[in-house]
């Protein structure tokens, strides 16, 4: 994803007010052997940026004038009830040195896995980020978890989770594998009967047929 910056001269709180009044934000770009550089974001632009999860867990083009430079997004502070960006921080990456970041988890399949399908259970989403390490080359815009294979009583757990080549889950605290997704069985939920079914419709029948009798 590319977006455009400008040089910033001025800083204080006074002047990122009237920044702010003009439409645009304040920021700052920071890291690698350059020294930190002053920069101001269109407000709109970057409002509708901060909406996609791209924009978090990607390498970004950050351009300037004639010239372009990887970058991270580092933090952003947002005003507490406004629709207003206050600050954004952005960090420059090098292509050789490995990045500490978070990366959303995209579910799927659930809705084909016995423990839903079948078992009146629902999947429920403990965690919807993971903390990875990986070379900028490498790092995904999202992690795809298939739930297909739930079932009832089971759960998924971190270490059983796909990562992409290239990629390792950072585990914090204790728990060196948390649980990602649980199976939760729904109150008054009724499991579906399947390959049972025809077998009873056959039992039946005899039944039926001694009853006209």
């Amino acid at each position: 994803m590319k977006f455009t910056a400008f040089e910033r001269s001025k800083q204080g709180t006074g002047a990122s007010r009237r920044l702010r009044i003009s439409g645009r934000t304040p920021g700052i770009v920071y890291g690698g052997a350059t020294p930190p550089q002053l920069i101001e974001v269109d407000h709109n632009a970057l409002w509708h940026a901060l909406k996609k999860d791209a924009f978090h867990s990607s390498v970004l083009t950050m351009e300037i004038g004639d010239t372009s430079s990887p970058v991270l997004l580092r933090d952003v502070q947002v005003h507490p009830f406004k629709q207003l960006v206050l600050h954004v921080d952005f960090q420059r990456v090098d292509a050789t040195t490995k990045l500490h970041m978070k990366v959303p988890l995209h579910f799927f399949g659930d809705e084909n896995s016995p423990a839903v399908k079948t078992e009146g259970c629902i999947a429920n989403h403990v965690i919807s980020e993971i903390d990875v390490l990986c070379l900028p080359a490498d790092l995904p815009e999202f992690i795809k978890v298939d739930l297909s294979g739930l079932r009832k009583g089971s759960s998924l757990h971190l270490a059983e989770i796909s990562l992409p080549k290239g990629v390792s889950a950072v585990k914090h605290g204790s728990d060196k594998n948390p649980v990602v997704v649980s199976v939760v069985v729904v109150a008054g939920a009724e499991p579906v009967a399947a390959a049972d079914e025809p077998a009873a419709e056959e039992e039946a029948k005899p039944a039926a047929k001694a009853a006209k009798k």
